[in-house]
């Protein structure tokens, strides 16, 4: 559809293209307010002048149309014009404004030197008198210097034409047309090669990266065998074969074509992967929350061993106001529970702690702190929650398996995994980190940099901060800091301009689109851990991967019973386990609906049980399948798990015993099961502190301490069980010799009568 502005020639010989078809104007019949109009095929057909006026499909043909040459390229400005054509533009111009109004400047007020001259004087003069005055004025200079300033051949057709172009572009429409040549195309790139560099194109793109050189060379092969080739019918070669450019050529073909090529393959061929639906505009918080996980630049200390380590950061990021509204710290790489609760935390308000000052509490405006603290059950910090709608991930494994889909469903949310080779998709995300290493952990001792060539002399050794001390340090900076940090070049698309932070882009949402306040029940803890449908034994509870779980009272009413329920799981019961802290199962009452705890029926009842998780319930098993051990129950594994988590060396050997990865192994465990401690609800928390051992953070003496104790607990157990009674104390040693006399002999008499006898 043409503009407005837009003039359509309908003179007789013009040409129109209606709905891609162009047509040539026959006969002009103004009175009647009609056109005829004749197609190349020779079809005639009538027009009112109306329906060409208002037809969106009709334009001028750019075969004929004096503005043709400027369609399918944008308006030509002043800033096209290169250097020293600017000038020669203004000349142009200044000379107009002499033959216009009898000043170059145009201005009246602004007379120059001797303006105006006679033969330009509007009073005295009419404007054809001073076109021909112009236009003899300018055929009088002298060619070469006529020529250099662009002035040469200029008649009074030329200044009408340069005065059209004035009205309707300004300056730029005095500018020669060869100036503003449009660019692009290559007359030697025929259709036959075009289609050899795609083919070329579509070929190196599957393969390895090649040079320029070789896809030149199989630019010409290409030719040559698919259209240079002889027919294989009559054996004929082409009457003439075809032109292929230089290399010269093709090398600017190929960079206007496909770009400067300077990407890694693997990269080239994920740009050329197709695009769905388009960009997402996002409008309001939690519409897209992306998660990402790093490796942390900085080391750190394990609260087992005070081993140095480089813990695994993951975080969630609001892309909307840039909020950091959750992270997780992890010894190792995460696990789909850990983003599980990840998840859960971004639902879930930010609990005030002890040495947060009450700058630091919810600051938002519209929705008072002492509402949402009432509501939470604690004082909230400043950071935003909300249930989301989009999280958007990578394609590790930890995001893409069927417990995350589960999540999903949970939460009712949707987990959309980016785009293969696509770390733009997260490109918030992936800032963040920088920034995060730029501005907290640089400050850091223990930095190790952003690769191995730019890392400390010993940065192990710098490591003073343990596990729990960075994770509320990144707590304090993020509330503290990141929330209230301007933002740089990031701003919502309802204010470029203006000056925003996380915290100020997160209150401005409560005005726009209010703010849903959902903070979910403590039972949605148990929701997010992975199900396991099983059957439950009348003498030995349930069996959840390999270990056998039992509570003689809250599971009395239902031993040996099937389940009601139906469906791909008839028959059987619900159980959910954390992966993280394998000694406890939790077991939903189908009358109450309230979770309870399971401990493992080889736990032992004095003493405290090491935490351990998935990986050494693994290794437990293997061992006694190797050892040939089938046991019956949970308690003749309880050794070989000790001696799997503590081993029976002593506790000062600990050091030169295990090497780094086993220590690792130790410290993990001790972790993932402080963090599913405090992942349960208060409730739960109280109910497992009750009926079995806690889990205390301990160094790596008072674990190996901790374990000796449990064995030692464990056959005092098993010595006890073996004897009806309790033994008899032996005499002490030698006290048969202090009782009589050893060097006192037996009579002869006694000895005889002993042999008759």
């Amino acid at each position: 559809m043409r503009s407005a502005g837009a003039v359509l020639d309908l003179s007789p010989g013009a040409g129109v293209v209606l709905d891609g078809t162009e047509w040539t104007v026959e006969r002009r019949e103004p009175h009647l307010g009609r056109v005829q109009l004749v197609a190349s095929d020779g079809v005639r057909q009538q027009v009112s002048f109306r329906f060409l006026a208002n037809h969106p499909g009709c334009r001028p043909s750019s075969r004929t149309a004096s503005d043709g040459a400027d369609r399918g390229r944008q308006s030509k400005t002043v800033e096209d014009l290169k250097e020293g054509r600017l000038e020669l533009a203004e000349l142009r111009m200044a000379h107009l404004l002499e033959v216009a109004t009898g000043f170059r400047s145009g201005d009246p007020l602004r007379p120059g030197p001797g303006e105006p001259k006679p033969q330009y004087d509007p009073d005295t003069t009419t404007l054809t008198g001073r076109r021909r005055a112009k236009a003899a004025e300018l055929g009088a200079l002298d060619r070469q210097h006529a020529k250099a300033l662009a002035l040469d051949a200029v008649s009074v057709h030329t200044l009408i034409r340069w005065e059209t172009g004035r009205r309707k572009f300004g300056l730029v429409g005095c500018a020669d047309d060869r100036w503003l040549r449009q660019s692009g195309g290559h007359r030697t790139v025929s259709e036959e090669v075009r289609e050899a560099i795609l083919a070329v194109r579509e070929e190196t793109l599957r393969g390895a990266k090649v040079s320029m050189r070789t896809k030149d060379r199989l630019i010409r092969q290409y030719v040559r065998e698919t259209f240079d080739a002889r027919d294989p019918d009559t054996g004929e070669e082409p009457e003439a074969a075809t032109e292929v450019p230089s290399y010269r050529t093709l090398c600017r073909v190929w960079k206007e074509w496909f770009g400067p090529g300077g990407a890694r393959q693997r990269y080239a061929r994920s740009a050329e992967l197709p695009m769905k639906n388009g960009h997402v505009v996002v409008h309001r918080p939690g519409q897209v929350v992306a998660l990402d996980t790093t490796v942390l630049p900085v080391m750190v200390r394990d609260g087992v061993f005070g081993d140095p380590i480089k813990p695994h950061l993951t975080i969630a990021l609001d892309t909307y106001t840039h909020s950091l509204v959750a992270f997780r710290l992890t010894l190792v790489s995460d696990t789909a529970v850990d983003v599980a609760m990840l998840l859960r935390d971004v639902m879930m308000p930010l609990p005030m702690r002890a040495d947060w000052g009450e700058e630091l509490e919810w600051p938002y405006p519209g929705l008072p702190a002492a509402v949402v603290s009432e509501f939470a059950g604690h004082k909230v910090a400043g950071l935003p929650f909300f249930t989301p709608e989009t999280v958007t991930t990578d394609h590790g494994s930890v995001y893409r398996n069927h417990h995350l889909v589960e999540v999903q469903r949970v939460l009712g949310c949707n987990i959309l995994p980016s785009r293969v080779l696509r770390p733009q998709d997260k490109a918030a995300c992936e800032r963040a980190f920088g920034t995060c290493r730029q501005l907290p952990f640089e400050l850091l001792t223990g930095y190790t940099g952003v690769d191995i060539a730019d890392r400390g002399t010993a940065p192990a050794a710098d490591a003073v901060l343990t596990v729990d001390e960075m994770e509320h340090l990144i707590a304090t900076w993020t509330v503290a800091v990141w929330q209230r940090r301007q933002l740089g070049e990031y701003a919502p698309s309802w204010d470029p301009d203006g000056i925003h932070s996380p915290n100020s882009l997160f209150a401005a949402s409560f005005a726009q689109a209010g703010l849903a306040m959902e903070i979910p029940s403590p039972e949605l803890f148990y929701e997010l851990l992975p199900p396991h449908y099983v059957r439950i034994d009348a003498r030995r509870g349930v069996k959840i991967r390999g270990l056998w779980y039992d509570d003689q009272q809250i599971l009395r009413d239902y031993r040996g019973q099937r389940s009601t329920r139906g469906g791909k799981h008839k028959g059987q019961w619900l159980v959910r386990c954390d992966p993280r802290d394998r000694r406890t199962v939790f077991f939903q009452d189908p009358l109450t609906h309230a979770w309870h705890p399971l401990a493992w029926t080889g736990m032992p009842a004095v003493g405290q049980m090491p935490a351990f998780g998935d990986a050494r319930v693994r290794d437990l098993l293997k061992k006694a399948d190797i050892c040939g051990m089938k046991p019956k129950t949970d308690t003749e594994l309880l050794p070989v798990l000790l001696e799997l988590i503590g081993s029976k060396i002593p506790v000062s050997q600990w050091p030169t015993q295990l090497n780094k990865s086993q220590r690792t192994e130790h410290a993990r465990e001790v972790a993932q099961a402080k963090a599913a401690e405090s992942d349960r609800p208060a409730s739960a928390q109280a109910r497992t502190v009750d009926e079995q051992a806690t889990v205390t953070e301990l160094q790596w003496p008072q674990r190996g301490r901790q374990t000796q104790e449990t064995l030692d607990a464990e056959r005092r157990r098993r010595r006890e069980a073996a004897v009806c009674g309790t033994p008899k104390i032996p005499p002490s040693l030698g006290s048969s010799f202090r009782e009589r006399n050893v060097f006192l002999l037996p009579e002869d008499d006694q000895d005889d009568e002993g042999e008759r006898g």
